[in-house]
């Protein structure tokens, strides 16, 4: 079985590639059922939590994703979260080989955020605000410039030496970036805001929009989590990856309780975009917004992007 480390996972995952990869992944889709959690009780420290993500093709290729999440690691300075993603082969059921599961994950979650960019940005889309300067949010400018000609970047986190620290290296690599303080002044500044963060608590405020924008928000991935308000949800065009984020995103089910948001009203999901259904009346004037929480999908796709790359090295 073929191991890979995580600068090999990465180094293999080039986000045009990538890109592509996941279009053609939600054009042919794949048996995806629903991620299962485990809590683990570990005495004198918080519980844990077991992740388990599957998807797999019948002819073809399948995997699984396993993440650890143990918040008690904090008190002893190793990361709370652990990840792998194991490629096998449908078929016989033989497995293939270990990828690592965060570069897996940082770079399918920024790819696909670019992906659904592809067809909601405008197509003179060229400045990008980055809200959150964590791994997901360092990979967004380069799974951007893959879809959009991106000449300006700025970077907004709640900690400011984060941002000043990912704006020097997207500058050390030839972007025209800075870090920002004032997100509700920078908002309307930019052609795409993207938000990949933890907050509990809306950071982007409808109101702050401008017709034209593309809001992208890949960080709330469960019922308590939000980045943006009902407004910015009332007013813009929503597209979604999957049905199941319907469930799992408080930027989602808390405009759904309040009504300024309809199940009706959402546009679509990354299936039928890809497929060529649900934008092709889009006014790009209007405000679009893309609402994500992941899918096992993206993991396969990116495990078997790995896999061809490597054979063809």
């Amino acid at each position: 079985m073929k191991l890979y480390s995580a600068s090999e996972t990465r180094d293999l995952l080039p986000f045009v590639k990538l890109i592509e990869a996941l279009r053609v992944a939600f054009c042919e889709g794949a048996e995806v059922p629903l991620r299962s959690h485990h809590s683990v009780e570990l005495p004198g420290q918080p519980d844990a939590t077991i992740l388990l993500m599957p998807a797999w093709q019948a002819k073809g290729l399948g995997g699984v994703k396993i993440v650890n999440v143990n918040p008690g690691n904090a008190a002893s300075g190793l990361p709370a979260l652990s990840s792998a993603y194991l490629l096998f082969d449908t078929a016989t059921g033989q497995h293939l080989a270990m990828l690592d599961g965060g570069e897996i994950t940082n770079r399918r979650t920024a790819a696909a955020a670019a992906l659904a960019a592809d067809y909601l940005a405008r197509c003179d889309a060229s400045s990008l605000l980055i809200v959150g300067a964590g791994q997901v949010a360092a990979n967004l400018t380069d799974a951007f410039s893959a879809v959009r000609s991106i000449t300006r970047v700025s970077v907004w986190d709640i900690n400011g030496e984060n941002a000043a620290q990912l704006a020097a290296d997207l500058a050390a690599r030839g972007y025209e970036a800075r870090a920002v303080s004032d997100l509700r002044n920078a908002v309307p500044e930019h052609d795409i805001i993207s938000c990949a963060t933890l907050a509990k608590e809306p950071l982007i405020h409808g109101a702050w929009l401008r017709p034209g924008q593309h809001l992208d928000l890949i960080g709330s991935f469960t019922p308590q989590m939000r980045e943006t308000d009902d407004n910015a949800m009332a007013r813009a065009q929503v597209f979604i990856d999957t049905p199941d984020a319907l469930h799992e995103s408080g930027d989602l089910i808390e405009p759904l309780k309040t009504g300024a948001l309809s199940e009706d009203a959402i546009n679509g999901t990354l299936y039928d975009l890809c497929g060529g259904r649900n934008s092709g009346g889009l006014d790009r004037a209007e405000i679009t917004l893309f609402k994500a929480t992941g899918t096992a999908l993206e993991d396969l796709a990116a495990a078997k992007l790995v896999w061809e790359e490597s054979k063809n090295a």
